[in-house]
C-alpha cells in the first residue's frame, strides 16, 4: 500500500542516495541506482545533476522536468534511526521490555 506523505528535506549522499524527511518528522533513506539505467533517470549520471536535487512540489526533482513520486520514495526507503530510536533501543535491551512512551 502507497503512503502519501510530502517531502519537505532532502539530502544528497553520494553515490547516489537521497537522505529525506517526510511531512511527519519521519527520516528515510532511498537508493536511486536501480532507477539510472532508465529514461529519464539516466541524466542523473551527469557529473554533478544528481547532487542538485531538491524539494518542489512535496517530492524531489532535478532540472530537466525529473523526479520521483512521494509514495515510491517512501515506500521503496528505508527508516533511518534517530538519536531518539536509539535511545528507546538501547533501554529494551538493556531492560528487556520495552521503552515507555
Amino acid at each position: 500500500m502507497s503512503t502519501l506523505l510530502d517531502v519537505v528535506e532532502v539530502q544528497v549522499e553520494p553515490p547516489w542516495t537521497l537522505r529525506l524527511r517526510f511531512e511527519n518528522g519521519e527520516q528515510r533513506r532511498f537508493d536511486v541506482e536501480p532507477l539510472l539505467a532508465r529514461p529519464p533517470f539516466d541524466r542523473l549520471k551527469e557529473p554533478g545533476r544528481f547532487a542538485t536535487a531538491h524539494v518542489a512540489w512535496g517530492t524531489v526533482a532535478w532540472a530537466g522536468e525529473i523526479d520521483i513520486a512521494p509514495e515510491t520514495l517512501y515506500d521503496r526507503s528505508v527508516p533511518i534511526a534517530t538519536a531518539g530510536d536509539t535511545q528507546a533501543t538501547a533501554e529494551q535491551s538493556a531492560t528487556g521490555a520495552p521503552a515507555a512512551a
